[in-house]
């Protein structure tokens, strides 16, 4: 099928990355349509220049859209994504876990409800303005990282399958985010310098803190903060405060610096330790999903990223039981966090990924 024939609908947020990938598709002679997806978003929101799909996004993507000559259409899924991503979101703070809603949000609603809504009216494929590869050999689609090492958004993607792959089109793949800029500029449009978005776009501007104040308040009941001998420091003000490896608001005057350690739900406390008792070198993951579609061999020898920002770390995986993994490191890492997705990679290429259940130290 020749590009021309060939129906794309971009996804886009009114930024300068989906709007250059869009003229990107037209320029390369697809049939292109612009999609905004209306997502939920916090009622106290505000103005925050992180929230969803705000008046000006809309209007900012629709005056794209009118410069390189394509429709534009705004699709509601608020209602789904409240449920899938949002609710998700707010019990797994509850559960002690602390999530990544990026990666949830592109598996379940993007390459999820939205691709097959796409394909469903005769279009061919699905296009964003993520930084990262899809390529096609040895009868396979591969998900590779982008050339930007500052802006390789392959972590985000880790959760696609073989199908979504196949009607996968990232038209910045072969670019920087500083080159984007300049087609920006050239191209007439006024996203050109706009900022990157950052932080959780349905949390609002005072962060995910208020908003989990406002949406699940039993999250925050006050329980012991103790060292990992047993012994009782203070009282914490709810879990969802703290995260693995926190240093402030844990009190002062301490003989040496002190750090979160462990959250115990069960129990309710807060564990502290000094640095050297913070690091883990061993994870089990749960959730996998491998991009080729079959399981690899065992013991599977690559590189691990445990957050979105963190660097690759080589390590070894073992199976575990119940598409569960064993993930060890030779050196004690101090962040890995239960809920946090682990992504695994081989060179550029990404070979899969899953949610990091629980921590542990090997040979105690």
């Amino acid at each position: 099928m020749e590009k021309q024939e060939k129906k794309v609908v971009i996804a886009m947020s009114g930024g300068v990355d989906s709007s250059v990938a869009a003229a990107l598709l037209v320029e390369q002679g697809y049939s292109v349509t612009g999609m905004m997806l209306k997502l939920w978003s916090d009622d106290e929101c505000g103005e925050a220049e992180n929230a969803c799909c705000p008046p000006e996004a809309i209007d900012q993507a629709c005056r794209v859209a009118n410069i390189i000559g394509i429709p534009f259409y705004v699709l509601d899924v608020r209602n789904l994504f409240k449920q899938m991503v949002v609710d998700q979101f707010i019990e797994a703070y509850r559960s002690g876990f602390t999530p990544n809603p990026c990666y949830s949000c592109n598996r379940n609603i993007r390459w999820g409800f939205f691709l097959n809504r796409v394909l469903d009216a005769g279009n061919d494929l699905f296009a964003t303005g993520h930084y990262a590869k899809v390529e096609f050999s040895e009868n396979k689609y591969w998900l590779k990282k982008g050339v930007d090492p500052l802006k390789d958004q392959s972590y985000v993607l880790s959760g696609l399958n073989q199908f979504q792959l196949s009607h996968t089109i990232l038209p910045l793949e072969h670019f920087h985010k500083t080159q984007t800029r300049e087609m920006a500029r050239n191209l007439g449009l006024a996203v050109a310098d706009k900022k990157d978005s950052q932080d959780l776009c349905f949390v609002g501007k005072l962060g995910y803190r208020d908003f989990l104040l406002r949406h699940s308040p039993d999250s925050f009941s006050s329980g012991n903060i103790r060292s990992l001998d047993g012994k009782i420091y203070g009282q914490h003000k709810g879990l969802v405060n703290y995260t693995i490896g926190q240093r402030k608001g844990l009190g002062s005057g301490n003989a040496e610096p002190i750090y979160v350690v462990e959250k115990k739900i069960d129990t309710n406390e807060l564990v502290i330790g000094s640095e050297s008792e913070l690091g883990k070198n061993q994870f089990f993951a749960t959730g996998l999903n491998w991009i080729l579609g079959d399981e690899p061999e065992y013991p599977l020898q690559c590189e691990v990223k445990i957050r979105y920002n963190s660097k690759p770390v080589p390590a070894n995986i073992q199976p575990g039981t119940a598409n569960t993994v064993i993930v060890q490191f030779d050196t004690l890492l101090r962040d890995i966090t239960p809920g946090q997705i682990a992504v695994f990679y081989q060179n550029d290429m990404v070979i899969g990924s899953g949610m990091i259940q629980s921590t542990s130290t090997r040979g105690e």
